[in-house]
């Protein structure tokens, strides 16, 4: 590929031009003899491209699409929520709402509350955190659901969304690549794609719609249930996907990590904790242990001999202390997604095993009501994000889209300060300093630097300078100019064109 030069670029408050040859940074200096294509940033900020680390991407684009009713206060308003979205004679094909929270609803979700508001119409419902899928009996009936409340949960909440997905996959793919470039715009350079079902086909399959392959490198993660095909076809992490021939396009999608299920979630209240939710009895008083770490820590020797990164979804602090147990077991490092509850003690087992933790602030300020009722008396090991970075775990962030927005800005600004609204912060304690947010979510990359990938993103002023004047709001509506993955442009705004 031709070179490119970025003129008048704003790098750690010094104005500089900066060089890109053959997707890579190779040089950073004054007036620099221009050779291939010349991008004027007139003095605008250039930072190193944002990563989403944990993503959902067929789901956030299936959600952006979906009747929202995450607005619904109860089970009631969530079906008047859909009600009120279907046009008056309505044919009775599959109704999808996305974003249901019940943890703080004064009654449960129910197939009947469905049916009284939409009778006969097939609905299903996906919860905030993709952990719970609530059918109607008409949506129970064509999806194999067979729990008279038509509610389920975990695997058998995920097999349904696939099911009620339904969309040809041409459409799909059309509304994820839709869904990168809406990334792309926001200044997201990569993803780890952590949706259900086969991906390393699906996005070999999506290459041949774009040119030059998607507007984000994917990393397409492998589920358990596909673990041994994956190792039958050679696969490796990091390997080009098998099919995708347009070399562009090659080396923006490889294979990712392992993805093994240890817990559930705190919406759900399956994540595995140490002690039991309010008022719960019975063996799942404290949630539910997916994945013991016997098991675990076969997975992950079974992954790492094989090739592939391990990445482990452990939410409550039983679920985060068995799958540090599993690391250790298995003598491999990995990443946890989420961490949202750890104990103390083991905070620095993190770094010393060599464990990622890969978390998503939104969620603290979407759960904190939550949090307070279902986790009382043990929310100061919540979201534990500074108390993570200052045991000297390596922290790198994400959205889970859809449970909250393919936004990098939007976590960002929940790192630094964790309110959406007037109330004061919740656990300010945790709070990240905007630096260590910024390289958590750069791959850890602080500055853009000679020899870097040319994965960059410009915005028009320096994030310091925005959250000083305007705070978190600001951060949130961070203009974005232009996005460049191995230096070829996948977002110009009109600003630069």
């Amino acid at each position: 590929m031709s070179g490119l030069l970025l003129r008048r670029a704003r790098l750690d408050g010094e104005v500089a031009d900066v060089r890109v040859d053959g997707g890579r940074v190779t040089a950073i200096g004054a007036d620099l003899p221009a050779a291939g294509e010349v991008l004027d940033l007139d003095g605008a900020v250039l930072l190193p491209g944002l990563v989403d680390a944990h993503v959902h991407l067929e789901q956030w684009a299936a959600a952006r699409r979906r009747i929202d009713v995450s607005a619904a206060r109860s089970a009631a308003e969530a079906a008047a929520l859909v009600a009120a979205a279907l046009p008056a004679g309505t044919p009775p094909g599959l109704v999808v709402g996305q974003g249901f929270r019940d943890a703080l609803w004064p009654e449960p979700a129910d197939a009947a509350v469905l049916d009284a508001a939409l009778p006969g119409v097939p609905v299903v419902l996906v919860s905030g955190d993709l952990h719970t899928a609530w059918c109607s009996t008409a949506a129970a009936r064509l999806l194999g659901v067979t729990d008279p409340t038509g509610v389920v949960r975990e695997h058998e909440a995920m097999e349904v969304f696939a099911r009620a997905g339904g969309a040809d996959p041409a459409v799909v793919d059309r509304w994820v690549l839709d869904a990168a470039a809406a990334a792309a715009a926001r200044g997201v350079t990569a993803v780890t794609d952590f949706e259900y079902g086969d991906l390393v086909a699906a996005w070999a399959r999506r290459a041949a719609l774009a040119p030059g392959g998607p507007p984000l490198r994917v990393r397409t993660a492998v589920w358990v249930d596909r673990l041994e095909a994956t190792i039958a076809a050679g696969l490796r992490s990091g390997d080009p996907l098998p099919g995708v021939t347009d070399a562009v396009a090659a080396d923006r999608l490889r294979v990712g990590p392992l993805k093994v299920f240890v817990d559930g979630s705190l919406g759900t209240r399956t994540a595995f904790c140490s002690a039991p939710y309010p008022g719960a009895t019975g063996p799942e008083a404290h949630g539910l242990l997916r994945t013991p770490a016997d098991e675990l820590a076969r997975l992950l020797r079974r992954a790492a001999d094989a090739g592939l990164d391990r990445a482990v979804h452990a939410i409550g602090d039983r679920a985060t202390a068995v799958t540090l147990d599993g690391f250790a077991a298995a003598g491999v490092t990995g990443r946890v997604e989420h961490a949202q509850q750890v104990h103390d003690a083991d905070l620095p087992r993190f770094a010393a095993l060599g464990v990622v933790a890969s978390v998503q602030p939104r969620h603290a300020v979407d759960d904190r009501d939550a949090a307070d009722l279902h986790w009382a008396g043990a929310t100061a090991r919540a979201f534990p994000y500074r108390a993570l970075a200052d045991a000297g775990a390596e922290l790198v962030l994400g959205s889970d889209a859809p449970v909250a927005a393919l936004d990098p800005w939007d976590g960002i600004a929940a790192a630094v300060h964790r309110s959406l609204d007037a109330r004061a912060a919740w656990h300010p304690e945790q709070h990240l300093d905007l630096d260590v947010a910024l390289a958590a979510a750069s791959g850890g990359r602080t500055a853009v630097r000679v020899g870097d990938v040319a994965d960059l993103v410009v915005v028009a002023e320096p994030p310091a300078a925005v959250l000083a004047r305007d705070g978190a709001a600001g951060l949130r509506s961070t203009e974005v100019l232009a996005t460049l993955v191995g230096g070829r442009t996948t977002h110009r705004s009109a600003v630069l064109a």
